[in-house]
């Protein structure tokens, strides 16, 4: 076990220090906030993922922006979307250009590989979620960022997608009173049409390792981990395309009234992705898809409608505002290591539920 952790067991609050703090990221602004230092920037997997992340890099006057990836099919749509843009063809290469930020954008199973060869050797990461595939590399990468003095930060963009956002506002504000229930769903079969690897059919639990935007973002609402986890799945057959299991239910308990459930399925095209959350005095349904918010008042016997706009592109810049603003010190990680842990935490102990088929009292650790 790494020095820097303990077990704990029951559910706990948050601290602060695992709570993301919201940076002014200037988003009235018509184009980003310019860092005053000129970064060296590797985006190391030229996946969907990685091309919108390379892409949308390179916009900025700030970054010189290059790509990693060994893949010649990959390497073709990158060439095609960013021409001109240098791509080297392994990590190692990569490392040797001696990049100031490297963003992983691979499999989930090399992530911890790849995050602790690039902050060995210097560079600050954004790595996309899940941060790992257990706790032990997640202790190992978290420890290695105190080590090198690297920010390590997480791709959990959920985090600036207006609805979650205005979302996370009501309910901090009381607007539905205590939070008692809190319910996600997302259906995407489309995950797996576009990933290029196809990992989904030989990983086991694939869906909630891509998938863990929905345990983060009931962490980031709610500001508790929950005390106990529950998951029971399938495998629907008859698809073209399939990961073991397909369909997830998941359950958290926690040591107060409060629930929070999440629906997760590789089944469902259009995708859907819906939150609800109830209170003893309201309740929210909100449409991540369509930037849509349903809101109930018990007292008046009354609903509300908002609407906000969604744009992914723009989701993913303020992401990478928030973390060059972490590097030039004007705020505090948005998705730090150590909450993003969390989740790989979480999908450990859910997995050991789904394989035993029975509720697994939470331990978490302390980093």
């Amino acid at each position: 076990m790494s020095r820097s952790c303990k077990l704990r067991s029951t559910s706990m609050a948050i601290s602060p220090d695992h709570v993301p703090r919201k940076p002014d990221l200037g988003l009235g602004a018509p184009s980003p906030r310019v860092s005053p230092v000129s970064r060296h920037l590797v985006v190391v997997g030229l996946g969907s993922i990685g091309r919108r992340h390379a892409r949308l890099l390179a916009e900025r006057s700030d970054l010189q922006v290059e790509g990693c990836e060994c893949a010649a099919g990959a390497q073709v749509k990158a060439r095609a979307e960013m021409p001109g843009l240098v791509i080297h063809p392994n990590m190692e290469a990569a490392l040797a250009a001696r990049p100031d930020v490297v963003v992983i954008a691979t499999p989930h199973d090399l992530h911890a590989a790849q995050s602790l060869a690039a902050m060995r050797a210097g560079s600050h990461v954004l790595c996309e979620k899940p941060l790992c595939v257990d706790r032990n590399q997640a202790a190992q990468m978290i420890a290695c960022a105190r080590d090198m003095n690297r920010h390590l930060g997480v791709g959990f963009q959920f985090h600036f997608h207006p609805g979650i956002m205005r979302l996370r506002e009501l309910i901090r504000q009381g607007a539905i009173g205590e939070v008692v229930h809190v319910h996600g769903r997302i259906g995407s079969f489309i995950t797996l049409r576009n990933s290029a690897s196809r990992y989904q059919q030989t990983m086991k639990g694939a869906l909630l390792l891509d998938y863990a935007h929905q345990p983060d973002l009931i962490f980031w609402l709610l500001g508790l981990l929950p005390a106990g986890v529950t998951l029971t799945g399938l495998e629907a057959p008859n698809l073209p395309l399939s990961s073991n299991p397909n369909v997830m239910a998941l359950s958290l308990d926690y040591d107060r009234p409060l629930l929070a459930t999440v629906h997760l399925n590789y089944l469902q095209m259009p995708q859907r992705h819906e939150w609800e959350i109830v209170g003893d005095r309201g309740w929210i349904v909100m449409d991540a898809d369509r930037g849509t918010l349903r809101i109930g008042r018990r007292d008046s016997e009354s609903e509300s409608t908002e609407t906000v706009a969604v744009d992914r592109d723009l989701t993913y810049r303020r992401e990478h505002q928030a973390f060059i603003d972490c590097l030039d010190g004007l705020s505090g990680p948005e998705s730090s290591g150590e909450a993003a842990a969390r989740s790989v935490e979480l999908f450990t102990m859910a997995m050991q539920s789904w394989d035993e088929q029975r509720r697994i009292p939470c331990k978490w650790r302390v980093y």
